[in-house]
């Protein structure tokens, strides 16, 4: 036999032997080909985001928020909705849209939360004037949104613009 011959021959043989032996290869159960996993229900992404995500804002946050749309709202001795507000009936209504229940009077919301020195200030902080007879919203950078008395509006105003001295300022716990 030609040499030719016999290398075809072992080669024939060799692929045969590799056929026979996938064949009698125990079958292993296959998986199923899922496109994208993320569309499972209850499945995670695996994506990376890289953008910096924003945290939610603050209880005083929101405060501060619902206070700034109040601005300009007439000063109205025992109000407290947007048609006039007292300084502890706008604070009682601006929590109260946040879930925070508070009485309608400065020296008794002073009651609520924990005490904050003037230094660590953070906007929604309540900050109270004159013998605990006013108080108003702290929004940064030494401001507060507050009903300053009557023939005024609600207004932001400096703290250093009192008159009368901070005499205390609480905060209150997020719900």
């Amino acid at each position: 036999m030609a040499l030719s011959s016999r290398i075809s021959l072992v080669a024939l043989c060799l692929l045969l032997a590799t056929v026979g032996a996938a064949a009698a290869a125990p079958k292993l159960p296959t998986l199923p080909l899922i496109a994208n996993p993320a569309r499972l229900p209850g499945s995670v992404p695996l994506t990376v985001d890289s953008r910096p995500r924003r945290s939610a804002p603050s209880l005083g946050q929101r405060a501060v928020r619902i206070a700034a749309e109040e601005i300009g709202v007439p000063y109205r001795y025992g109000g407290s909705t947007p048609s006039g507000f007292d300084c502890s009936g706008l604070v009682a209504y601006v929590y109260g849209k946040l879930g925070v229940s508070l009485p309608h009077n400065a020296a008794a919301q002073y009651a609520y939360g924990r005490a904050v020195d003037r230094g660590d200030l953070r906007p929604g902080d309540l900050v109270f004037f004159h013998g605990l007879g006013h108080v108003g919203v702290y929004i940064g950078r030494g401001r507060i949104i507050h009903a300053p008395h009557s023939g005024e509006r609600v207004e932001i105003q400096r703290l250093t613009a009192r008159s009368e001295s901070v005499q205390g300022a609480r905060r209150l716990a997020p719900i």
